[in-house]
């Protein structure tokens, strides 16, 4: 049993490390008659960094619907507490409820960024 109980943690501290590393940069590979010529000068060179943008209003769908599993704060960056909402079931509910109402007064807002997306 505790074997079981061992193995079963592993695997979610497994699982939310690969979510963190998600994002990951990728080099496209050249043809040999194909220049590719990429600028990398800003920040913001990437598709998912430009689409980037949160919506308070998914933010406030996820957390009603699946607030218990801490859904709302990976989509809002929030990984570790995420992590630990999902191990927690929120808190017992409590946590995902205080979470819903500061999404909706809108002072819950993306991690180092804000909604492009609000009420």
């Amino acid at each position: 049993m505790k074997f079981k109980l061992f193995l079963m943690a592993l695997l979610v501290t497994l699982g939310a490390l690969t979510v963190s590393y998600a994002s990951f940069p990728v080099q496209r590979a050249a043809d040999n008659n194909v220049t590719v010529v990429e600028s990398n000068d800003d920040d913001l060179s990437s598709p998912a960094a430009v689409g980037g943008g949160k919506s308070q209003i998914i933010a406030l769908i996820l957390c009603a619907l699946v607030g218990g599993l801490g859904v709302h704060r990976f989509y809002l960056g929030y990984t570790w507490q995420g992590i630990v909402q999902l191990l927690t079931l929120g808190g017992c509910g409590v946590w995902s409820l205080i979470d819903l109402i500061r999404i909706i007064t809108g002072s819950l807002e993306p991690k180092n960024d804000s909604y492009t997306t609000t009420f």
